[in-house]
């Protein structure tokens, strides 16, 4: 596990993080990049495939891919899915974080045109598929059309209803597939 952030003291001088046993944590404790469990493509995790990796994907990076979600929730819903079988989200790399903050600009620019939304949701479930990911769902009132198909956002203006959902087209999958790729 990775150290969290240090905590300071009352003249606001950090202090050491500690090991469970209450000692000092020294920078040896910390795991070096080299031990991330490794990856394979070829052999994409449970929660990737699901997801429909690699048909649905609309960018894959060194630490996440971008996927249209099968099941669409609102017109251009997708998940942000780590590709290393990472199952804790604070297990992930400091360079992960700065990767998905890139991506989450590119993901709001992208369906900004594309559903226009009011709002937009990123939900970290990971109760049925355990690797780290996020749906990101773009909430608006009432419903979006595209390609003759319906996606009404059923939850708003509250929680969104996951158990109302649109099956992605062929057609939709290509679409923002395009769409990424004049975003990049």
């Amino acid at each position: 596990p990775r150290p969290r952030a240090r905590p300071r003291d009352g003249l606001g001088t950090a202090r050491p993080p500690l090991k469970g046993d209450g000692s000092p944590m020294q920078a040896s404790d910390v795991l070096p990049m080299a031990t991330l469990p490794p990856y394979s493509l070829a052999e994409p995790h449970a929660t990737l495939v699901k997801f429909g990796f690699p048909r649905t994907c609309l960018h894959l990076g060194e630490h996440w891919a971008v996927l249209v979600r099968p099941a669409q929730v609102t017109l251009g819903s997708l998940v942000l899915c780590s590709v290393r079988d990472i199952r804790a989200f604070g297990d992930l790399p400091s360079e992960a974080f700065a990767e998905q903050g890139a991506l989450i600009a590119q993901i709001e620019q992208l369906l900004t045109r594309f559903s226009r939304y009011e709002k937009i949701n990123y939900l970290m479930l990971m109760m049925v598929d355990p690797q780290v990911h996020f749906h990101v769902l773009p909430r608006y009132e009432g419903t979006r059309s595209h390609g003759g198909g319906d996606y009404p956002d059923s939850g708003w203006p509250g929680f969104p209803d996951l158990a109302r959902t649109t099956q992605a087209t062929e057609a939709l999958v290509e679409e923002l597939k395009s769409a990424w790729k004049r975003n990049d």
